[in-house]
């Protein structure tokens, strides 16, 4: 069974992923900020982390930076409102594997869920 760590700061979002997901089978551990899922990451391993860009303690851009400065290699996913092309860039040039806009659809997102394991 995958486990993904899902850090978002709006409940209401990390109900419904957290929902979505572990009907999909997936094992998920939940984080309100930044600071809180480093402190996951460096307890457990993940196969993979979905970030939320603009969370408090530390951003996503932050938790990203410190996450591959670790060298963790495990796959990243970015969350985000914020989705010029730069800002996708800057998200994808900081060591995120993917980037997905906000708002989107719980479907959308397993999908690419699916494609990024291997399981599609």
């Amino acid at each position: 069974m995958k486990k993904i760590l899902l850090a978002e700061d709006e409940e209401v979002l990390r109900m419904l992923v957290v929902d979505t997901l572990e009907d999909e089978g997936y094992l998920i551990d939940e984080a309100c900020n930044g600071q809180e899922a480093y402190y996951l990451i460096s307890q457990t391993e993940y196969d993979l982390i979905l970030l939320d860009h603009m969370m408090p303690v530390y951003t996503g851009l932050e938790l990203l930076q410190k996450i591959r400065n670790d060298q963790n290699k495990t796959k990243i996913m970015m969350l985000s409102a914020k989705s010029q092309s730069s800002d996708q860039q800057k998200v994808i040039q900081a060591g995120a594997d993917y980037f997905m806009s906000k708002p989107f659809s719980p479907k959308k997102l397993v999908e690419k869920i699916k494609e990024i394991l291997g399981e599609a």
